[in-house]
C-alpha cells in the first residue's frame, strides 16, 4: 500500500532539552522524520523546546515551535493549526511518549480529531506498565526474570522476602533507568525501594530477581501495516547484565551469540513486537542470555520508539530507521521503499556487516564532585562514540581513541594502572575507565579466567584483549629500524595508533608514520553499504582501515580503496567528537550548517566526526563522510588522501579547534581565522598584551606553574581568585578561591590531574554582573549578532547561567562599551568567522573575562531566537566568498529570548548542586517572554542570588 492520501499535516513531538538518559539521539531521529515527511509533500509541525540542535532549524519543518513540552503548548499549536491530521510521538524518546499519553488521558487528541501514527497508546501502556508487560510476555510464551509489582513499600518487602537477594529495582514510567538500581543487601533495600517510588510517576516499581552476568543484547526491528518485519542490527553489550545500555561497551553484529541462539532470539522478538499492538513503526527489544551452554533467553523490555540504540543502529549498519520508520507509520510498505544506500535493494532487505562497530559511552564525572562512580542500571553517562573497523580489535581501538579523555587507545601509553589491588578492585566495581583496566589486567598477568569470574564478561572479549597485548610484548622487543613489516601491518590492523606503537618503540609518532609511509602501509578508506559489498552502494560514507596487498596473475601489488577522490575543490569540517558538558549538541548544530554553507559556496564538502547520535554523522549531510576518530593521525591520512583546499576548525568546539596546532604545523591551511589568532586568545599573557594596547579593561591576573608561584601572585592579586587551567571547554578544573589554604589545595589538585598545564589566578570581582557578545567579523568589518545579560551574577559558569537576549538592565554606556570592545578585539584578533567575547560589568565599567574566535554554546540559541542563519553566513565570510557587507541581517524577536539551562542532578543524588565557574548543565530550553513582567522571568530573577560555589 503507498502512502496515506489522508494525511497533510503531521505533528512531531521532540525530545526537549538534553539530560542524561535522552541525549542528541532523538534530535538525529526527529531530523531524519521530518525530512522523510517533507519528500511526501506532507506539512510538517514541530514542538521542540530545545534551541541548540538542527532539529529545530527553521528549515527543517514548515512550522517550528520552540515552546515548552506542555499539554498547554499542545492545545495552543492544535488550535493554530486546525487542519493537523496526526500526531508521531515516536521520535521524541520518552519526553514525547509520556507527554502523548497525557494529552490522551486528558482527552485532547480526540478533541482535535488527532490520529496517533506510529504506534499506538495500548502498545506504549503494555510496555511501560511491568506488570502488564510481564502478563502478555507470560500469554505468548516468552520467559521473563522472576518479577513482582510494588505499589507500596509493604509490598515491596514482601517481595523481597520471598525472592531474597541480589534484587533488581526498576522505576516505572522514567527514562534512562531513572530510579532504577542493583540491591544486593537486605539492609540497602529500604532506602532504594523508597527512592523507586518516589521517582515513577505513578509510585510503582518493579522487583526483579537480580540475573547478574547473563549476557544481554539489543535488536532495532521494523514493521510495517502489511505485518512485514525486519531485524535492522542485533548489538551485543559487552558489559554483562547489572549495567544500563547506555552505559555499556556494545558491538555490532553480536560476536558470541551462537547461530541457533539468534534465530530464537529474532522470532521470540518479532513474537513480542506483534503481541503488543497492531501498528506501523520501529522498536526495540532487549533480551538476556544464560552464560552457559544452554544460552536460555529472557525478555527484559521492549520500546515501542526509535531509542538511543537505534541512532546507533542507524549509524552502524547505514540504514536510516527513523526515516523508513516514518514512512512505514503514514502507510508505505518495505517493500515499495527504497534502501537509501544501495538505491537498488527494497527497505524489506535486512543489512549485513562485513565490519564491527564499537560504542563506547562517555561519561563527565568530574564535573559531579563526590558523586558516585559505579555504574549500574541507571544510566550516567552524557555521550558515546563509535569505531568501525574489520575486526573488533580495531573497532575498539578506534573508538577508545574517539574519547578524548588524553588516551591513545588500550594501553602502550605509559597511563595504565599497574597495582594489583586497584586492578582488582576496578574491575569488581564497574566504573568508566573498565575498558582500559582490562588490558592493566592482562598486561599485570592477571589469568583470564580471574578476570572472567570478576566482570563476567565473555572470555571471547577477552582473549581479544589478550591478543593485544601479546602482539605489544612482541613489537617492544624490536625499535624503529629493526620492527619488520608484517609486525608493523599486524598492529595498524589491529588499531593500534601511531604514537602507541612509538611509545612500544621508544621512538617518535612522526618516525612510525614515515616508516609506515614508506612501507606502503596505508590506510584504505571502505564503504558502509548495508549490504556487505554484494550490491554497490551509491552513498558515500566511509571508515578506514588497513589491508594486505593483493597481488594479480600479472604480478601487480595493490589495495583496494573505495574512496575515490575527486577533481572538485574540497572543504574538510571537523566535528566535535562525542557529547559532554561544556561542548553538547549546539557544536554539531555548527557544523552542519557549516557542511551545506560550503555545499552552496560549491565546495565538495567532508565531514570528519565519531558520535552516532548526531545529524553531523547522518550520512546525507556532507558529499563524503568519513566516520573517524576526531584524532591526529586519522585526520591527516584524510587529508593527505583527499587534499581538500583548507579546514574548518571553528565549528567543532575545542575538539577541532585543539587540532589547529598541528594543522597549521603540517601547512595545512586553516579556513578562517588562522591558529596565531586561535592561539594568542588563548594564551592569556598574550592576549592580556593586546587588551592593554587597545586600552580595554580586564581583571587583574597572573600565571602560575607551581603551587608556590600560585600563593606568591595571591599576595599581588588579592582574594576572592578565580583560579583555571588554560585550554579547556565548560570551566573544567574552574574555581573562586577565597585563602591561601584553598588556594594551595586546588593547585596541587590541578596540576595531578592536568601535569605541565599552565594556571591562570584572576581576581575575582566580587557581585559583578556577566554579559557575552556572539559576532561575524571578516577580518575589516563585523556585525554583532547578539549580546546577552546573564541572570546569575559573575562566576556562575556561562553555560549554566540564565541568558536573556536582549539584555534587560545594562544602560545605553555599558551597551556601547561592550560594543566597542567586541569590535576592537575582533579586528585586534584578525577574527575570519565567529568570535564569542564574554564581560564582567562592575560599577559602570566593563572588563573582558575571556575571548573565543570560534563558534559558541549561544550562537544557535541566537540563531533561533532572531531567525537568522548566522553560521551559514559565518561559514561564507570564513571562506571568502562574501564579506560582512554582503549580508542583509534582519534579526526579528519581540520580547526577550532566554537561554534556560536543565541539568541532570537526579542521576547524582548526593552531589553539591551549587554552581560555579565549572559547567554542570547538560542541555538547554528557550523560552520566549513578551515582557520583563513575566512571571517566568521574575522567578528566575528572584533566585539568582543562590549561592556561588566557592
Amino acid at each position: 500500500m503507498p502512502k496515506r492520501k489522508d494525511l497533510k499535516s503531521i505533528l512531531i513531538i521532540g525530545s526537549g532539552p538534553i539530560i542524561i538518559g535522552q541525549a542528541c539521539e532523538f534530535d538525529y531521529s526527529g531530523s531524519q522524520s521530518l525530512r522523510s515527511l517533507r519528500e511526501d509533500g506532507i506539512e510538517t509541525v514541530l514542538i521542540n523546546s530545545n534551541p541548540a540542535t538542527i532539529m529545530t532549524d527553521p528549515s527543517m519543518a514548515d512550522h517550528v515551535y520552540l515552546k515548552p513540552l506542555t499539554t498547554k503548548s499542545i492545545i495552543q499549536i492544535l488550535k493554530d493549526h486546525p487542519n493537523i491530521d496526526a500526531v508521531l510521538p515516536t521520535m521524541g524518546g520518552q519526553t514525547a511518549l509520556n507527554l502523548c499519553i497525557e494529552a490522551d488521558e486528558k482527552g485532547i487528541w480526540e478533541d482535535f480529531d488527532i490520529e496517533i501514527i506510529g504506534v499506538d497508546i495500548n502498545a506504549i501502556n503494555i510496555t511501560e506498565d511491568r506488570e502488564k508487560f510481564r502478563e502478555l510476555m507470560l500469554k505468548i510464551g516468552i520467559g521473563m526474570a522472576p518479577q513482582a509489582t510494588a505499589t507500596s513499600f509493604l509490598q515491596g518487602k514482601e517481595i523481597a522476602q520471598e525472592f531474597g537477594f541480589p534484587l533488581v529495582i526498576r522505576a516505572s514510567y522514567t527514562l534512562g533507568g531513572a530510579g532504577a538500581s542493583i540491591v544486593y543487601r537486605p539492609e540497602d533495600f529500604d532506602e532504594l525501594l523508597s527512592r523507586g517510588l518516589e521517582i515513577s510517576p505513578i509510585h510503582e516499581v518493579m522487583i526483579d530477581k537480580a540475573l547478574m552476568g547473563w549476557k544481554e543484547y539489543e535488536l532495532e526491528l521494523l514493521r510495517d501495516k502489511n505485518d512485514n518485519v525486519v531485524i535492522i542490527c542485533t548489538i551485543e553489550n559487552m558489559d554483562p547484565m547489572g549495567i544500563h545500555t547506555g552505559d555499556s561497551i556494545t558491538v555490532a553484529p553480536a560476536m558470541t551469540l551462537s547461530d541457533t541462539t539468534f534465530q530464537r532470539m529474532r522470532d521470540m522478538a518479532i513474537k513480542m513486537m506483534r503481541s503488543i499492538g497492531d501498528f506501523a513503526g520501529g522498536c526495540n527489544v532487549q533480551f538476556a542470555v544464560s552464560p552457559d551452554e544452554k544460552e536460555d533467553i529472557i525478555a527484559i523490555e521492549i520500546n515501542p520508539r526509535v531509542s538511543r540504540s537505534s541512532a546507533l543502529a542507524s549509524k552502524a549498519t547505514g540504514y536510516p530507521i527513523a526515516k523508513i520508520a516514518t514512512k512505514l507509520a503514514i502507510g508505505y510498505h518495505l517493500d515499495e521503499l527504497e534502501n537509501q544506500i544501495t538505491k537498488s535493494t527494497s527497505a524489506l532487505f535486512e543489512p549485513t556487516l562485513d565490519y564491527v562497530i564499537v560504542k563506547i559511552p562517555r561519561w563527565n564525572f568530574d564535573k559531579f564532585e563526590g558523586s558516585d562512580r559505579t555504574l549500574g542500571l541507571q544510566m550516567k553517562s552524557v555521550g558515546e562514540v563509535m569505531g568501525i573497523g574489520r575486526s573488533f580489535q580495531e573497532a575498539l581501538h578506534k573508538a577508545t581513541q574517539s574519547l578524548e579523555i588524553k588516551r591513545n587507545g588500550l594501553g602502550a601509553d605509559g597511563k595504565g594502572y599497574t597495582d594489583y589491588d586497584k586492578i582488582i578492585k576496578k574491575l569488581t566495581i564497574p566504573g568508566w575507565d573498565r575498558v582500559f583496566v582490562i588490558y592493566d589486567a592482562i598486561q599485570l598477568g592477571i589469568p583470564l579466567g580471574r578476570i572472567h569470574d570478576i566482570t563476567k564478561i565473555d572470555m571471547w572479549f577477552l582473549k581479544q584483549y589478550e591478543e593485544l597485548h601479546f602482539l605489544e610484548k612482541e613489537i617492544s622487543g624490536y625499535n624503529i629500524e629493526t620492527l619488520p613489516k608484517e609486525l608493523l601491518l599486524e598492529a595498524k590492523q589491529k588499531g593500534f595508533a601511531d604514537r602507541q606503537i612509538a611509545h612500544m618503540l621508544s621512538c617518535y609518532e612522526s618516525e612510525v608514520h614515515k616508516k609506515r609511509s614508506a612501507l606502503g602501509i596505508n590506510r584504505v578508506y571502505k564503504l558502509v553499504d548495508t549490504c556487505a559489498a554484494e550490491f554497490k552502494a551509491m552513498t558515500p560514507y566511509y571508515y578506514s582501515t588497513f589491508e594486505a596487498e593483493v597481488e594479480t596473475a600479472d604480478g601487480v601489488r595493490y589495495v583496494t580503496n573505495d574512496s575515490v577522490v575527486t577533481d572538485r575543490k574540497k572543504i574538510v569540517v571537523l566535528g566535535s567528537g562525542p557529547n559532554r558538558i561544556g561542548q553538547g549538541i549546539e557544536f554539531d548544530y555548527c557544523c552542519v550548517h557549516g557542511v551545506l554553507a560550503a555545499s552552496e559556496c560549491g565546495y565538495e564538502t567532508i565531514m570528519i566526526n565519531c558520535n552516532p547520535e548526531t545529524v553531523s554523522t547522518d550520512f546525507d549531510t556532507a558529499d563524503k563522510l568519513y566516520f573517524e576518530p576526531v584524532f591526529w593521525e586519522h585526520i591527516y591520512d584524510i587529508i593527505r588522501h583527499e587534499k581538500p583546499e583548507g579546514v574548518i576548525v571553528q565549528l567543532g568546539g575545542q575538539t577541532a579547534l585543539k587540532l589547529a596546532e598541528k594543522l597549521d604545523k603540517y601547512g595545512i591551511k586553516i579556513i578562517g581565522t588562522s591558529f596565531k589568532s586561535l592561539d594568542l586568545a588563548e594564551d592569556r599573557g598574550s592576549f592580556s598584551k593586546l587588551l592593554k594596547e587597545n586600552n580595554i579593561p580586564y581583571p587583574q591576573f597572573g600565571v602560575a606553574e607551581t603551587a608556590d608561584e600560585a600563593l606568591q601572585l595571591a599576595d599581588e592579586l588579592h582574594f576572592p581568585l578565580l583560579v583555571r587551567p588554560s585550554y579547556v571547554l565548560g570551566g573544567q578544573g574552574m574555581k573562586i578561591v577565597i585563602n591561601k589554604e584553598e588556594l594551595e589545595e586546588h593547585v596541587v589538585d590541578l596540576l595531578r590531574k592536568i601535569p605541565n598545564n599552565k594556571l591562570l589566578l584572576d581576581h575575582y570581582l566580587d557581585g559583578a554582573i556577566e554579559a557575552e557578545a556572539d559576532a561575524i567579523c571578516d577580518g575589516e568589518e563585523i556585525y554583532i549578532i547578539g549580546i546577552m545579560e546573564h541572570i546569575e551574577p559573575c562566576g556562575i559558569h556561562s553555560g549554566d547561567s540564565n541568558a536573556t537576549l536582549p539584555p534587560f538592565n545594562l544602560g545605553e554606556f555599558v551597551m556601547q562599551q561592550i560594543k566597542d570592545h567586541t569590535k576592537k578585539i575582533a579586528l585586534a584578533l584578525r577574527t575570519v568567522g565567529l568570535i564569542n567575547i564574554q564581560f564582567a560589568i562592575k560599577d559602570d565599567m566593563v572588563y573582558i573575562i575571556e575571548a573565543n574566535p570560534r563558534a559558541s554554546r549561544t550562537v544557535p540559541f541566537i540563531a533561533k531566537a532572531y531567525n537568522e542563519p548566522y553560521v551559514n553566513y559565518a561559514t561564507k565570510v570564513m571562506l571568502g566568498e562574501k564579506k560582512v557587507k554582503d549580508f542583509d541581517f534582519k534579526p526579528e524577536l519581540e520580547g526577550y529570548a532566554i537561554k534556560q539551562p536543565v541539568f541532570s542532578f537526579n542521576k547524582f543524588p548526593n552531589v553539591n548542586k551549587n554552581l560555579g565557574p565549572e559547567m554542570k548543565s547538560t542541555g538547554e530550553s528557550i523560552l520566549f517572554i513578551d515582557n520583563l513582567k513575566d512571571d517566568e522571568f521574575y522567578n528566575l530573577y528572584t533566585r539568582r542570588k543562590m549561592y556561588l560555589s566557592k
